[in-house]
């Protein structure tokens, strides 16, 4: 059976990674792409915009507009647009896989409400190998986060806009989460200046440079050694691999909210 992907965002570097991914997996068809309304794309053949030649698919920037039929809806477009887009999804039935980062709380909100009417996978991070770093920090965390300092330090591309990265607060969250904490009341996000080191507190440290895709580092620090757990991605293909393997995922699922740990058994 062949599963129907619409894409949101099909312009930018993650839509066209995920459009060129399609075109070379079998069983999967691209049937829809959407930008925003005043997007030079608007019109264009989804496949041509992509590099991998005509798909037959003319980028739209209304998903209610749009007939053809669509299974999920893979969105990694910006933030502004993804609420309007979840809200579109849940009214036609058609379930979802959210990497857009930068979400504001309201828009959490909206998800959860969407998810009764339809299946999500929203991650800040498709990689599977940054979900396994998930399950490795909350193993470490465990065995030694009380007794030791932690600090988190991502870089990415001069381009990207929220910091700290969505995948950095997820594996501060994380972290926090295992040892009792609350990352809001934890996270230290500007170390300068301040005296001593705060008990409990887990750093972070932000890189905005060049072309870089995205690398994660958190340091545990306990007395006499360091554990360091890191994650770099050089292609954003991998990204786009992790988002179609959840579009898969959620082929026989109703409704509700679920992350890429649902989607790689990880909980």
């Amino acid at each position: 059976m062949t599963l129907r992907i619409g894409v949101c965002g099909a312009a930018g570097r993650m839509g066209k990674t995920i459009l060129t991914l399609c075109a070379e997996t079998a069983g999967v068809e691209v049937t829809m792409a959407i930008e925003h309304d005043a997007s030079p794309a608007v019109g264009q053949d989804a496949g041509e915009l992509a590099g991998v030649g005509s798909l037959g698919v003319r980028v739209g920037d209304d998903i209610a507009a749009l007939s053809s039929p669509v299974d999920v809806v893979i969105d990694f477009s910006l933030a502004a647009g993804v609420v309007a887009n979840i809200q579109k999804c849940a009214a036609s039935n058609i379930n979802m896989v959210i990497g857009t980062t930068g979400l504001a709380p309201a828009d959490y909100k909206q998800l959860e409400a969407a998810a009764d009417r339809i299946a999500i996978v929203f991650a800040p991070n498709m990689s599977v190998g940054a979900n396994l770093c998930l399950k490795l920090l909350e193993m470490t965390a465990v065995e030694i986060g009380a007794d030791s300092d932690i600090d988190i330090v991502e870089t990415h591309h001069r381009n990207k806009k929220d910091v700290p990265s969505g995948t950095a607060l997820s594996m501060g969250k994380v972290v926090a989460a295992t040892l009792g904490h609350d990352l809001s009341e934890c996270a230290v996000y500007d170390c300068h200046g301040g005296g001593a080191r705060k008990p409990d507190s887990i750093g972070f440290q932000a890189i905005r440079s060049g072309d870089t895709v995205c690398e994660h580092t958190v340091m545990f620090a306990p007395e006499g050694e360091r554990i360091e757990i890191s994650h770099k991605v050089s292609s954003r293909k991998t990204f786009a691999n992790g988002a179609l393997r959840a579009a898969k995922w959620l082929a026989d699922k109703d409704r509700g909210l679920f992350s890429m740990r649902d989607v790689l058994s990880l909980r």
